[in-house]
Formats: C-alpha cells, sequence, structure tokens
C-alpha cells in the first residue's frame, strides 16, 4: 500500500540506491544523492523487504534528527 503523506521532516535527499548489505537483522542501504556523495543509512532486512528495495531503484533518504554533532 502506497500512502500520500506530508512528512515533518525537512531533510530530504532523493537519490539511486547503489548498494545494498544485508546481515542477520540489519541491512546497510547506499544512495547516491549527486556531486560524488553517497548516504548510507542502516535499516532492518524487514523493511528492505517491504520496500522491495533494489540496486537502482529511485529512493529517498528523509533525515529527522533533534540533535547534530560536528567534528573537526
Amino acid at each position: 500500500m502506497k500512502l500520500n503523506v506530508s512528512l515533518s521532516a525537512r531533510n530530504t535527499l532523493k537519490g539511486k540506491v547503489v548498494d545494498i548489505k544485508k546481515g542477520q537483522t540489519t541491512s546497510h542501504i547506499k544512495i547516491d544523492i549527486g556531486n560524488s556523495q553517497i548516504l548510507t543509512a542502516s535499516i532492518t532486512n524487514e523493511a528492505v523487504d517491504e520496500l522491495a528495495l533494489k540496486i537502482g531503484d529511485d529512493a529517498w533518504g528523509i533525515i529527522k534528527a533533534s540533535d547534530v554533532i560536528v567534528a573537526k
């Protein structure tokens, strides 16, 4: 089922899935968001299956965080 919803998250990055590494319970998804930038997300294997994610798919990285830590 697809939902047409609005999000409270303000950081949305569209890209293409370039890699999926499945572990025992969690997958690491790499999304190319352009300009040689890769966003990596850790999501459950169940979420990968429900979204039917595969390499080459268009996907959104949606970031909702209350804290951002910067180090140098």
